[in-house]
């Protein structure tokens, strides 16, 4: 009996797909260890964790990665070889790797499901801008140890020597001593308060009259200049204010979690 051409043609695609099966499930596997296949889902696991990380996926790390997925297993089995996953204190960290591993990923689900919009961006950023408004001031000082010396740098100034010279040589600030005593733009309350205000006082150009006390010692203090407060543009900041607000967010909802849980537990920080 002769087979139909389409019988025949059946024929060939089955077994034609029989011998393509074993070559798919090779394609889902990057290696055999021991007679056990290593799922590619491993690997691409192992690269999603990297990338959450912040590492930038490149040949190289793909490269790595599969060295130590095929390592794993290696070790795995040798370990399950000696008996290891019976160990109770292998039991007790397997144990706190799961809870881990599922808070883990019931908070980013949590943010999947919460993203921030725009809209709460903007308005936290109207917000900061709102208490940033006001005026900076841009002041020179020269801090020494005690009123005497403070006085006679001042009447050395009136007599003629340069503030900035001064500064250079005699202040006991590093950090703008060495650049004339230039505090740069700050606003007051960046300071203490007696320098703040001794500062506010002061017109474009003025030197404090006598010594301005503080906790750090005797200043000198001479306006350069005043402007508006400067805040940087919204697109500048936008991506430090979605974090923080999506932090704000996962913080509440871990606190509402743990308010409503039923427990005879007294957390240390309420």
């Amino acid at each position: 009996m002769i087979a139909k051409p389409s019988a025949v043609r059946a024929a060939i695609a089955a077994a034609a797909a029989a011998l393509l099966l074993p070559l798919a499930a090779q394609a889902q596997n990057i290696a055999v260890v021991n007679g056990k296949a290593v799922p590619k889902a491993r690997l691409d696991m192992l690269v999603q964790q990297a990338q959450r990380a912040g590492q930038q996926v490149t040949p190289e790390l793909q490269a790595q990665a599969k060295d130590q997925v095929v390592l794993r297993e290696i070790f795995a089995q040798e370990a399950e070889r000696k008996g290891i996953a019976t160990n109770a204190d292998y039991k007790a960290q397997m144990e706190l790797a799961r809870q881990s591993i599922m808070i883990r990923e019931l908070f980013e689900d949590f943010k999947k499901k919460n993203p921030v919009s725009d809209a709460e961006a903007k308005a936290e950023y109207d917000k900061f801008k709102a208490q940033a408004s006001g005026t900076e001031y841009r002041a020179r000082h020269i801090l020494v140890e005690n009123e005497d010396e403070a006085k006679q740098l001042i009447a050395k100034i009136k007599a003629g020597a340069k503030f900035e010279d001064l500064a250079k040589e005699k202040s006991k600030d590093p950090g703008s001593g060495q650049n004339g005593g230039d505090l740069d733009f700050a606003k007051p309350d960046n300071y203490v308060p007696e320098f703040g205000k001794a500062m506010t006082a002061l017109k474009k150009g003025e030197m404090t009259e006598a010594p301005v006390k503080s906790q750090f010692g005797w200043h000198i203090i001479r306006l350069e200049d005043t402007r508006d407060a400067q805040f940087p543009e919204f697109d500048a900041v936008k991506p430090q204010i979605l974090q923080r607000i999506a932090q704000v967010k996962l913080q509440k909802y871990q606190d509402d979690l743990r308010k409503g849980a039923k427990t005879d537990y007294k957390f240390t920080a309420q």
